[in-house]
């Protein structure tokens, strides 16, 4: 009770909107369905057959999700009759805000799931990866022109540095650029 009247009146009602959810229970992930849509979905297992006929198979995934009184004013939510999606109820700087708040007065576990809370974004980057292009297997970056012509420019250049001593030699030969040619005309004899 004491903890209660020392936070803030912005939590405090945060709070008396939503309350927070007994302690054995576990959010679910942010990307799985509505419980009542799940048991929607959900055909009996056991059939006429009897007790010994093979169970029906669903690719659903076994989830054990609490129904809360509210939807998570943090993630945006679908009505399935009409297939309309609503944004969150609060935007992603008010959750920031509101997350700031909890964790100053150390109730930042009591707030639902969202995206703001500490670690939250490390966990994503563990399981999604580094997502930049060019950085996976077999993958190359466009890159500018420069950088795209850079491998080929060298190695003209090294093979010009490889060839410059019999230039230099063919230089002296003919009179250190007096009958020098570098670029001869069509039809006519040059050096090269």
């Amino acid at each position: 009770m004491d903890l209660a009247r020392s936070l803030p009146p912005r939590l405090l009602r945060f709070f008396a909107k939503y309350p927070p959810p007994p302690s054995t229970y576990t959010p679910p992930s942010p990307y799985s369905a509505p419980v009542a849509a799940l048991k929607a979905r959900v055909a009996p297992t056991t059939s006429s057959a009897g007790l010994n006929a093979p169970a029906i198979e669903t690719n659903m995934p076994s989830l054990v999700v609490e129904e809360l009184p509210y939807h998570n004013p943090f993630q945006p939510r679908k009505n399935f009759v009409t297939g309309r999606w609503y944004g969150p109820r609060y935007g992603l700087r008010q959750q920031a805000d509101l997350v700031k708040l909890a964790e100053k007065h150390g109730v930042v576990d009591l707030l639902p799931y969202t995206i703001k809370k500490p670690g939250e974004k490390e966990k994503r980057r563990i399981e999604r990866g580094l997502r930049v292009k060019g950085t996976g297997v077999d993958e190359k970056v466009k890159g500018k022109m420069w950088e795209r012509t850079l491998k080929g420019r060298l190695e003209l250049r090294k093979k010009a540095m490889l060839q410059m001593p019999a230039m230099i030699q063919e230089w002296k030969r003919l009179g250190h650029g007096r009958g020098w040619k570098k670029y001869p005309k069509k039809g006519g004899h040059g050096v090269f």
